[in-house]
């Protein structure tokens, strides 16, 4: 079985001590193609050093994250353009994007400005997106809806939202992400799960963030998601097998991902 981790953070500090072990690892269990998102300007070599360590199995996106929205957002803002402007066919999409109300509220406006902004480079250069909604899921559906662009794309990153919430991001084509939130007890999530077909998920860590049970209180790493796969394979009564076929070739169509 092969399986693709669509948003793990692997150039992060946490992974300073161990990484090439930690993607070994990954690729030993089957999780063999890992997609990177951005987070700002000042991570971006650390980035771009995994990727030119891990090609073969390491894939960068390019983005602000909302959280790095500051009173320097237009500066960060330019360094994304730029930086795909140059380097078009090295991103395989615009993420980790979107609006982040959970932490802190005084960069709101500057937030969708950014999104805003990111939406845009995505329609231009024809990338997929994946949108971070912490607290925010209706004001970024309203956003994406309000493009009324049938080529704009992307995952809803770990996705943790309602059944209709759900349904309005496949209403716009948007892929659902699944983690590790799937395997906590009153999620909320199996609802969704067990009512929206396959063909709408594509599986991630959000390494070093999140890990499923038994990984609880842990570092997240990209070679579990064979267990998130297996919860997923529980609640829809499926293989293991199924979900693992399905959830890659959703992702390997949506990042338009190579050699597979």
């Amino acid at each position: 079985m092969n399986f693709i981790d669509t948003h793990t953070h692997l150039y992060a500090e946490e992974f300073d001590p161990d990484r090439d072990a930690v993607i070994q690892q990954a690729v030993d269990k089957g999780v063999d193609r890992l997609l990177l998102p951005a987070i700002d300007k000042s991570y971006y070599e650390r980035m771009m050093l995994v990727i030119g360590r891990h090609r073969e199995h390491c894939f960068p996106m390019i983005g602000l994250h909302p959280t790095s929205v500051k009173a320097n957002f237009r500066e960060e803002l330019d360094f994304v353009k730029e930086t795909l402007g140059k380097n078009r066919e090295k991103f395989y999409g615009i993420g980790e994007i979107g609006i982040d109300l959970y932490w802190d509220k005084t960069f709101i406006n500057e937030q969708t400005y950014a999104l805003n902004y990111q939406l845009d480079l995505a329609i231009e250069y024809q990338l997929p997106v994946a949108i971070h909604t912490r607290n925010s899921f209706e004001i970024a559906i309203k956003m994406i809806r309000e493009k009324n662009n049938p080529e704009l794309k992307g995952v809803f990153h770990c996705f943790s939202g309602s059944v209709e919430q759900a349904q309005q991001a496949m209403e716009l084509g948007f892929m659902l992400g699944i983690g590790g939130i799937i395997t906590y007890k009153n999620s909320g999530l199996q609802k969704v799960m067990e009512v929206t077909g396959l063909t709408h998920f594509v599986l991630e860590t959000d390494a070093p963030y999140l890990p499923p049970i038994p990984y609880r209180g842990q570092r997240n790493e990209s070679a579990f998601i064979p267990v998130i796969a297996e919860k997923v394979a529980e609640i829809k009564n499926v293989s293991v097998t199924e979900v693992a076929e399905i959830t890659t070739l959703n992702a390997v169509t949506l990042f338009k991902i190579d050699n597979f």
